[in-house]
């Protein structure tokens, strides 16, 4: 697994157990799906390509991909291409580069098991076909106005469409005439019909749910072959059986489609299209994120609204803004194994997805010092155009992983927020001499210590710039450097050298955890301060930065060089997340 320019992740912890691992170990242990040069464990992940992967998508495919590995078996990914009008290969692309991005693959023995319900257009025609001369599937010829009314709703049964008895022979013949584009959309479309009174049925998903559509619209794989188009109720159970799925793991707003499923699957075997045994389905609790919004039409808006620069925008919980932000795959799945598998819907902090990002990148990020809202510090005493090299570690806690070096020289920049003109009580940094007292003295991190002698100011009364002298004897790491007790130890970088460069410092993207909870307006709660964008000055070494390279600024948090705008020599950084949770809840 790729860790993009850091180093390698420890290995990872011992899945927890859930429901779904007791499914599968009972599985196992029962020989439930023994099947002949297949393995005992087949999971998918079936994306619809008509949008970018979000933080929700990725615990399904981690549950998914994970099962797969953790029992020896496979995972295949499975476009949903079925809706032509919603779908590109813009997307088709997208998602296969994230999946991969997140460290799973499809291909098994050197197998590839990328798939796309596209390439069964044939057999689910051939199928719906005999649902009709069965008897269990007419043509509707309602307007969608129509049959809404009469399906009725969760107390009242539907009424039966005055078109359900139509002969085997009528409705074969028309649902040929849809194929060959002999009607306009929605002038017909096909419905299954469970049983005599299904429509009655108190789950309003077996009311004769309908199973192709006409759609004269030009399909990203199939160009303009078909003007008919399956459901996605029709197309997942039979693509889960053509592909010898055994485990066919969805969210919970599909456990009322799960009788279709089952009945669909069962009425084909009886046909003689598949074998059993047949797959199953099991439904967990999706993910729900605080301070996001997941739906691909409200991710659309913010897109197309320039509320954000793109599906890749580091504020968006999409898998490339998470990407971009500077998000590791192995803190992604160390989330998705946190949060666990439940049957229960529930929220989660988006805290819990930070911490997991720092416990990722705490061992792995090299340090790095870095100013980000600069104040000139001008050392009087020290000599004009000299320079006395510093040295700290890459990491502390890893000895092994080298120095890194830099100078101190007569001008540096320090924060802002190291000076304080009245300090206040408990206050270690700089300020200016006070009456008859003389000003702080502050050590200059891995340099000298410094005595604050006085400021300039503009015109205005602000500070420009900070005066001290230095002690020579005081550098960090020499003999005589340990008489000098200050409690003030400070980040700094010389403004001879600093590398000049843009950071973007990123937070959450609304101000409220549930922003459109209730279906209410979303908008207003966007979070105005989610991006600031500072000139920061960086140790001289942080020019060398690479795309998705990723660092501990000491003091401020994690980034990294951003993989779009970044140029040689010339990087640009995202903060990914502060050093702790810092956001005002």
């Amino acid at each position: 697994m790729s860790n993009e320019k850091n180093p390698a992740a420890p290995a990872a912890h011992a899945p927890s157990p859930n429901f779904l691992r007791a499914i599968v170990e009972n599985d196992l242990a029962a020989g439930a799906h023994v099947r002949e040069g297949l393995p005992p464990v087949i999971t998918r992940f079936p994306p619809e390509p008509n949008g970018y992967l979000h933080i929700g998508h990725a615990k399904s495919i981690c549950v998914n991909f994970g099962l797969a590995r953790d029992y020896q078996g496979r995972c295949h990914l499975r476009f949903d291409d079925t809706n032509p009008a919603k779908e590109e290969q813009e997307y088709v692309d997208t998602i296969i580069d994230s999946v991969k991005w997140l460290g799973f693959s499809w291909e098994q023995q050197g197998q590839d098991h990328l798939y796309y319900a596209s390439d069964y257009f044939e057999r689910l025609y051939a199928m719906a076909e005999y649902l009709i001369t069965a008897g269990y599937a007419y043509v509707d010829s309602q307007s969608a106005d129509e049959i809404k009314k009469n399906r009725g709703n969760f107390g009242t049964p539907g009424t039966n469409s005055p078109f359900r008895d139509r002969t085997p022979e009528e409705s074969l013949a028309m649902l040929r005439d849809m194929k060959a584009g002999k009607y306009k959309d929605g002038e017909h479309i096909l419905r299954v019909k469970m049983g005599a009174d299904s429509m009655a049925s108190p789950n309003m998903t077996n009311r004769d749910p309908a199973i192709y559509r006409i759609r004269h619209a030009h399909h990203h794989r199939t160009g303009d072959a078909w003007c008919i188009y399956p459901m996605y109720d029709f197309t997942h159970p039979i693509s889960d059986a053509l592909e010898n799925i055994t485990h066919s793991v969805c969210t919970l707003e599909f456990q009322d489609h799960r009788p279709f499923y089952d009945w669909l699957l069962a009425t084909l075997a009886e046909g003689g299209f598949f074998k059993k045994p047949l797959p199953r389905q099991y439904e967990f609790a999706r993910l729900n994120l605080t301070y996001v919004v997941t739906s691909k039409r409200k991710l659309r808006e913010l897109v197309e609204e320039g509320i954000v620069s793109g599906w890749d925008d580091p504020r968006m919980p999409t898998i490339v803004g998470l990407r971009r932000r500077g998000y590791t795959p192995e803190s992604i799945q160390l989330f998705c194994e946190r949060i666990g598998v439940s049957k229960a819907d529930g929220w989660i902090d988006m805290s819990t997805l930070e911490g997991c990002l720092r416990d990722d990148l705490d061992p792995k990020a090299p340090r790095a010092t870095a100013v980000l809202r600069p104040l000139k510090l001008i050392i009087d005493n020290f000599p004009e155009g000299e320079s006395v090299e510093c040295s700290s570690p890459v990491h502390p806690h890893f000895p092994e992983r080298g120095m890194r070096t830099f100078p101190i020289t007569r001008e540096l920049w320090i924060e802002q927020d190291d000076f304080m003109e009245v300090p206040t009580k408990g206050y270690f940094r700089y300020f200016p001499p006070l009456g008859d007292a003389p000003g702080s003295r502050v050590r200059l991190r891995h340099g000298y210590v410094t005595e604050c002698t006085g400021v300039d100011k503009d015109a205005d009364g602000n500070v420009t710039a900070v005066h001290v002298k230095y002690f020579e004897d005081s550098k960090s790491g020499t003999e005589g450097s340990n008489t000098y007790k200050v409690k003030g130890n400070i980040h700094w970088v010389s403004a001879a050298t600093a590398l000049e460069a843009e950071v973007r410092l990123y937070d959450r993207l609304f101000t409220e955890p549930q922003p459109d909870a209730g279906g209410r307006e979303w908008k207003p709660f966007l979070n105005p301060k989610a991006l600031e964008v500072v000139t920061a000055y960086l140790e001289p070494g942080m020019s060398a930065a690479e795309p998705d390279q990723r660092f501990q600024f000491e003091r401020h948090g994690y980034f990294v060089a951003d993989r779009v705008d970044s140029t040689p020599g010339t990087p640009a950084f995202n903060r990914i997340t502060t050093l702790k949770d810092s956001f005002a809840k």
